[in-house]
């Protein structure tokens, strides 16, 4: 594999012992050819990093005039937070948009380093490590490829540490785009908490998911535990427990999950009537829905891209409340929130043509190459067929209650993620709701 990045982690070396280390290691990659690599980071984690960094700096000076440095980017990062200096090492790496990434760390550290990249990168970047072994006399020596050396296994009290360090690290840091903004409907009663989040007030960085991103996915960049700083968020601007929420696991289908049942591998809404219990429906472009029964005190969320729409995902989340809950049809309450209009969305013919089935107001251009549809409409038309009271659906119309909780994703670059527009490397928002205590 070429490598892009080289990490050095020398954080257990002790502090009188980082002038040999140092020189070893630089000697090690020089041998290894590392030093073609374009960017090299040495990292150190110790307690008094003011004077460490001082040290590394001119003991790294002092090596230049002697050993051979790096041909590209070489930073020494010294904090006390291991999870900061990885942070901002990947901070770096993707505005280069690197991947490959090698670790050299010793065989104590490896296992640390390991649930570190686990919580802080994805499966987008590649990573291979090699092992750094310190001989009786000081003398470091590089295994390539790792030897079947016994592997270091993190006690509980050492991982413990490691995600106090990453949650305390990434609590700490300032909030992108300003504050959270949550949307919210008239149409739900005060029995119910919920709303529509939009992109601002959280910690990715990333163009594309900037900042409140609430999906990590291995495809894209934005690693699991910001994800879940932006939830924690999240969850103390709207007033529900973090710990308690559940994100449908998306299939672009029409599967629901009663929760208390065993949980599907994959599935496109959800229903509950337990109290404080959160659930919600992702949407960056596609319509988080939510479902809300005053009567039954129940609730429910669903994932309405095109594909689910075409499969019933709205009525399909419907029945279940009634057949698990005995709701009625005329009491359950549906809200739509933000996602792409019809004036930025289109579909090739033959997914056009099943839209036009549905209602023939639902596709506008039918004989051009790439029609626009109108997901909105579509949802409502088949919710009403379903029995759902037309003055008890909200979305973008005229006549809905609260029609500004719909607009365009597309359109509205400053406050919403949207697949269409930004590409592959899109953020996403939520529709969430619970019964409240």
């Amino acid at each position: 594999m070429v490598v892009e990045v080289v990490l050095v982690d020398f954080s257990d070396v002790p502090h009188g012992s980082i002038q040999k280390w140092l020189c070893r290691a630089v000697d090690v990659m020089s041998t290894c050819s590392l030093v073609e690599c374009p960017y090299v980071f040495m990292m150190y984690s110790q307690r008094n990093t003011d004077s460490a960094n001082n040290d590394v700096q001119s003991y790294l000076y002092q090596l230049s005039e002697h050993v051979e440095m790096p041909k590209g980017n070489l930073e020494v990062l010294v904090q006390s937070s291991f999870a900061g200096i990885l942070y901002t090492a990947k901070k770096k790496i993707d505005e280069q948009s690197l991947s490959l990434i090698q670790v050299i760390a010793s065989t104590d550290r490896r296992a640390t380093l390991e649930l570190y990249v686990e919580q802080l990168f994805t499966a987008t970047y590649k990573f291979t490590f090699e092992t750094l072994v310190m001989e009786s006399e000081g003398e470091i020596k590089l295994h390539l490829p790792v030897p079947a050396i016994k592997e270091h296994v993190l006690l509980s009290q050492q991982a413990d540490y490691i995600w106090k360090d990453i949650r305390a690290f990434l609590a700490q840091l300032k909030g992108d785009m300003g504050e959270i903004v949550i949307l919210k409907s008239l149409l739900i009663p005060d029995v119910f908490l919920h709303g529509f989040t939009t992109r601002t007030g959280g910690i990715s960085y990333l163009p594309g998911l900037t900042s409140l991103n609430l999906f990590s996915s291995w495809k894209r960049r934005d690693p699991k535990a910001v994800v879940t700083e932006n939830v924690r968020r999240l969850s103390t601007s709207a007033g529900f427990n973090a710990k308690i929420f559940y994100l449908a696991k998306v299939s672009h289908g029409s599967n629901i999950w009663t929760l208390g049942k065993p949980e599907p591998e994959n599935y496109d809404g959800m229903v509950t009537n337990w109290k404080g219990v959160t659930i919600a429906a992702p949407g960056a472009d596609c319509i988080p829905l939510l479902f809300a029964d005053p009567i039954q005190q129940v609730c429910g969320v669903a994932h309405a891209g095109w594909k689910g729409t075409l499969a019933g995902v709205a009525m399909a989340t419907v029945s279940v409340m009634m057949a698990e809950f005995g709701c009625s049809a005329r009491d359950i309450l549906v809200v739509m929130g933000p996602c792409v209009g019809p004036c930025c969305f289109t579909l090739h013919q033959e997914a056009a043509r099943e839209f036009v089935k549905i209602n023939t107001n639902c596709v506008k251009g039918t004989n051009s190459p790439r029609p626009n549809i109108d997901l909105r409409q579509a949802t409502r038309v088949l919710l009403e067929r379903g029995g759902i009271l037309a003055e008890n659906i909200s979305d973008d119309s005229t006549s809905s209650k609260c029609k500004d909780v719909t607009p365009c994703t597309a359109c509205h670059p400053d406050k919403f993620f949207s697949y269409s527009r930004d590409g592959s490397n899109f953020g996403t928002q939520i529709g969430f709701i619970s019964v409240r205590d």
